[in-house]
């Protein structure tokens, strides 16, 4: 760790980014815009902007029109009132043994203008050597290298409660990567969430580390099986080659069942029926305009469990067939079958997992499919 001299206190630099470096802070400080905020930023961090969006615009448009040195003046300037803001509003409770991490986009004017007010204060503070660039270099760096993960995938046709299951074992203490959950979407054309918009790509890889980097090695991931994309967003390449070589746990359940799970499990589809009708016809260019038709009628007369048969039956199965025979039949599989969805057989489900071989081992150790009831 190095510093930086100021005539009231040493401010710290590091780039230990490690859980158990960030870990020791009080609070971690994104003094960067909104919007940077938004499209990624260190997990658990609290954005204190020294420039808004418009005001960083204003300063930069400052800077190419008029000087390089109006422009800091007028950028010193907002810098100053907005920090003073912070600290008389999110930073008014501190104590004086109060110990805060900061950071902008490369550790330049911005965060040191925050760092050195709040040194001021009397708090021991530091910045982040690089800013979130360095953050980014470690994340991408993590994700696109190579190293064994012991994953097994929940695997199974549409409807087959996969998200749910892996959401029992996580309550059960189970080591869990929700790629739908971090992704925002469930990974069909129907399964976009209206009120939570997908992730940029650099936060869908933020969060997707924020879990990765704390595995136990030595005990089970599950995650769903996915396709290489969640919606918009893509599985990073280390997971995405770990998920292409794991053992899989196949969910087999009667389509009727399936349905009625489908109807619990995408209830904003049936509140929403201008989303539903939308996403039925996303599906004209692989279906007859009369099976669209059909299925619009049974959305528009709240013929919900009977359109998830009919969609699961008609479009669903057979895509999945499809891939199955394109990409070949998985090896290493155990299939657990079940006639229920419910709360009760997904605690079963789990406990069959928890107790089977799996539970302790990611090696593979099946030469075909092993069907358990």
């Amino acid at each position: 760790m190095t510093g930086i001299d100021t005539p009231m206190q040493r401010i710290a630099t590091t780039d230990d980014l490690t859980a158990q470096a960030l870990a020791q802070y009080d609070a971690i400080i994104d003094v960067r815009s909104p919007s940077e905020f938004a499209e990624d930023h260190l997990p658990g961090a609290i954005n204190l902007p020294v420039l808004n969006d418009a005001e960083r615009a204003q300063v930069g448009t400052h800077y190419t029109q008029v000087s390089a040195f109006e422009a800091r003046r007028m950028g010193a300037a907002i810098t100053a009132r907005n920090i003073s803001l912070h600290i008389a509003t999110a930073l008014a409770d501190k104590e004086k043994g109060f110990r805060p991490l900061v950071y902008c986009w490369r550790g330049g004017m911005r965060s040191q203008s925050m760092a050195t007010i709040l040194a001021a204060v009397g708090w021991k503070t530091t910045l982040i050597d690089g800013g979130y660039r360095t953050w980014r270099r470690q994340v991408s760096r993590a994700l696109d290298g190579d190293g064994s993960l012991p994953i097994i995938l929940v695997d199974g046709q549409t409807g087959t409660a996969k998200t749910r299951l892996l959401h029992v074992l996580a309550e059960r203490d189970e080591q869990v990567i929700d790629l739908e959950g971090i992704a925002h979407h469930r990974g069909s054309i129907f399964g976009n969430f209206t009120d939570r918009p997908q992730p940029s790509q650099k936060a869908f890889e933020t969060a997707v580390w924020a879990v990765l980097r704390d595995i136990d090695p030595g005990r089970p991931v599950y995650v769903e099986a996915e396709s290489r994309q969640v919606g918009q967003r893509r599985v990073p390449p280390r997971l995405w080659s770990a998920m292409q070589a794991a053992p899989r746990l196949e969910i087999r359940a009667p389509v009727a069942e399936r349905a009625r799970y489908l109807t619990t499990a995408y209830p904003d589809l049936a509140r929403d029926s201008g989303k539903l009708l939308s996403a039925i016809d996303g599906l004209r260019r692989f279906h007859a305009g009369t099976e669209i038709c059909t299925w619009r009628t049974m959305a528009e007369t709240g013929e919900f469990t009977a359109l998830a048969e009919a969609l699961v039956m008609a479009h669903y199965d057979p895509a999945y067939d499809r891939a199955r025979k394109r990409d070949g039949e998985p090896e290493n599989r155990t299939v657990l079958e079940t006639d229920s969805l419910d709360d009760a057989a997904l605690e079963r489900l789990a406990d069959r997992i928890m107790t089977g071989p799996r539970a302790h081992s990611t090696a593979p150790e099946l030469s075909g499919d092993r069907s358990a009831r």
